[in-house]
């Protein structure tokens, strides 16, 4: 048989393959997952009381690992990893860089900061700070209290297109170099730049390294008063002030308004997403299953599953996320599509239990 003889030469016959090569729509093994705050918190506690951040441990992280990629350590999905670090007083994580793109969402604490490059800025609740790859990076605590953050790379996609580097720096911090938290001087207000960044040639990476949660919560503030859109309620994206696309080359960094009660309707896309409840609670449904989140939960929505949220609280609930949308705009991958059956809502048929 011409296919078995193909087969013992290591060749393969396209005419009976095709199909599995080039699907009709995205295929993937990837299944959404949900991961619940006080377990994520109770045991990063308890690895402050057996580790000691240093050169032997650069980093005090819990990772998400999707169990439906289990054979890929650290995977919450094919192309983004997520972690929660926790530094406490007095502790410095070592200066080091990577190729990959690192996004830092501050969920608890202050009083820590982090250097990028020499750059140090202070990390306060709600702030996103970008470091972006290649870019040197430690992280030091002056306050009082543990502080926990959300560590957001790119390691799936750097892994798979086998880009991936690593240095750590000689001494354990970078030298620093100008005024603190300067980054957000230069970039105080919303639609202006200062004429020092006129001629900068090039995007990449983003001047600014902080976006500070004050001016993202006035921003929704105002969007509130005009009409939600129909799958994201009231949401915004973080950009790079001067080219206005996405904060980080790589990852793309989102923060969602569901105002009292507000059900979104359903629609699904090629990237993927992962989620983190910065308050608020509720749920998402995914493909039919109900995903039940509240204040610090994370959870994970595959490419092409289809999705809506619920805040089921009177107050506002806020859901911070990345996605890999950026490089899926880059080489035209992206698409999307709107759920039409039943006025856009999905019919719930199971509820996920971790």
């Amino acid at each position: 048989m011409l296919s078995q003889t193909l087969e013992e030469s290591n060749l393969g016959p396209l005419w009976e393959n095709l199909g599995e090569m080039v699907t009709k729509e995205p295929t993937h093994t990837i299944k959404p997952y949900l991961w619940k705050w006080d377990v994520i918190r109770e045991n990063l506690i308890k690895s402050g009381e057996l580790l000691k951040v240093g050169r032997a441990a650069e980093r005090r992280v819990i990772y998400l690992q999707n169990p439906s990629l289990s054979d890929k350590v650290g995977f919450a999905t094919e192309t983004l990893y997520a972690g929660i670090q926790l530094l406490l007083p007095g502790e410095v994580a070592p200066s080091h860089r990577h190729s990959q793109g690192a996004i830092r969402y501050v969920i608890e604490g202050d009083g820590a900061f982090t250097t990028v490059n020499g750059e140090k800025t202070y990390m306060n609740e709600g702030d996103l700070v970008l470091t972006p790859a290649w870019t040197w990076h430690d992280h030091g605590h002056e306050g009082t209290e543990p502080m926990l953050w959300m560590d957001g790379l790119d390691v799936g996609m750097v892994k798979n297109l086998c880009g991936s580097f690593f240095e750590l720096f000689d001494e354990d911090t970078y030298p620093v170099k100008g005024v603190p938290d300067g980054t957000i001087s230069r970039f105080a207000a919303t639609g202006v730049r200062p004429v020092s960044e006129r001629n900068r040639t090039s995007g990449y990476p983003s001047p600014l390294i902080n976006y500070k949660w004050n001016n993202i919560e006035k921003g929704l503030e105002e969007l509130t008063r005009l009409e939600s859109d129909a799958f994201d309620g009231y949401a915004v994206d973080y950009i790079n002030p001067i080219n206005g696309q996405s904060a980080d080359k790589r990852i793309g960094c989102t923060m969602q308004k569901l105002t009292g009660n507000m059900h979104t309707k359903a629609h699904r896309h090629v990237h993927s997403v992962i989620y983190h409840v910065k308050s608020g609670s509720g749920y998402t449904v995914i493909n039919g299953e109900k995903f039940e989140w509240s204040k610090g939960d994370f959870f994970v929505i595959p490419p092409w599953n289809w999705h809506e949220h619920h805040n089921t609280g009177e107050e506002n609930a806020y859901l911070f996320s990345i996605n890999d949308r950026p490089v899926m705009d880059l080489l035209g991958l992206e698409m999307e599509e709107e759920y039409k059956e039943d006025n856009g809502y999905q019919t719930v048929t199971s509820t996920f239990s971790p």
